[in-house]
C-alpha cells in the first residue's frame, strides 16, 4: 500500500511530532512515520514535470486532488486509491476492470509513460511475469516502441525488475512473447 495524503510534508510532520518523523524526501513530498515499531512512507499528493533525464521528473508539485496524483502513475492497476474514512475506491483509469480482466494497461497515453520514465518498460514486463496478466496491445506496442530506453537505465535498477520478472510464474511467456524487449538489456536471449 502507498500512503498519500493532501498534508503538505510539513503538516505531517507537526501531525505525528517530529520524534516519529524521517524527512525521507521532503522535496517529494514523502515523510516516513515510526508508528507502533513500523515505518510508513506517506507521500502527499502531487503532479510531476518534464523527465529529461528518462527516469526522474524534473519537478514537482503537490496537489490537493488524488485524481490529479493517479493520473501520473504508470499502470492503471496501480493509479487507484481508497479513501480510509469512507471506503470509497477511486478508480479515475479503469484500474478495477482490468484487474478483473488481468490487463496491464498504461495510464494515458502509453509512448508518453515509457518515454517519461524507461524503468516503466520493465515494470510492465514484471507485473506480468508476477501476476500471469497480458498486456493491452497499445501499451504492448509502446513498450516495444521505447525499448531502445532501457540502455539508459542504471544497472541497479534493470537488475532489481529483471529478477522479479525473471522469478514470475509467467516468466517463460513474457521472455518468449518479449525477447525483442529484454533483449535490449540481456542480449543473450537474442540469439535463442
Amino acid at each position: 500500500w502507498d500512503l498519500c495524503t493532501s498534508a503538505l510534508p510539513q503538516q505531517g510532520m507537526e501531525l505525528f511530532g517530529a520524534e516519529k518523523c524521517i524527512p525521507t524526501g521532503l522535496q517529494h513530498g514523502t515523510v516516513t512515520v515510526k508508528q507502533g515499531g513500523g515505518l510508513y512512507e506517506i507521500t502527499t499528493f502531487r503532479t510531476e514535470g518534464s523527465y529529461s533525464d528518462g527516469r526522474h521528473p524534473d519537478s514537482v508539485a503537490f496537489v490537493p486532488d488524488v485524481r490529479e496524483d493517479l493520473a501520473r502513475r504508470d499502470f492503471t492497476i496501480g493509479a487507484m486509491a481508497l479513501n480510509a474514512k469512507t471506503g470509497e475506491v477511486i478508480d479515475p483509469f479503469g484500474g478495477q476492470a482490468d484487474l478483473k480482466n488481468r490487463l496491464i494497461r498504461a495510464v494515458g497515453e502509453p509512448d508518453c509513460r515509457f518515454a517519461e520514465d524507461g524503468l516503466r518498460i520493465l515494470r510492465g514486463l514484471r507485473f506480468a511475469a508476477v501476476l500471469g496478466f497480458e498486456i493491452e496491445p497499445g501499451t504492448a506496442a509502446a513498450l516495444r516502441g521505447n525499448a531502445p530506453r532501457l540502455k539508459n537505465l542504471s544497472p541497479e535498477r534493470v537488475k532489481a525488475e529483471l529478477e522479479r520478472l525473471l522469478c514470475g510464474p509467467a516468466a517463460a511467456p513474457v521472455l518468449r512473447e518479449y525477447v525483442d524487449v529484454i533483449g535490449v538489456v540481456l542480449p543473450e536471449l537474442l540469439p535463442m
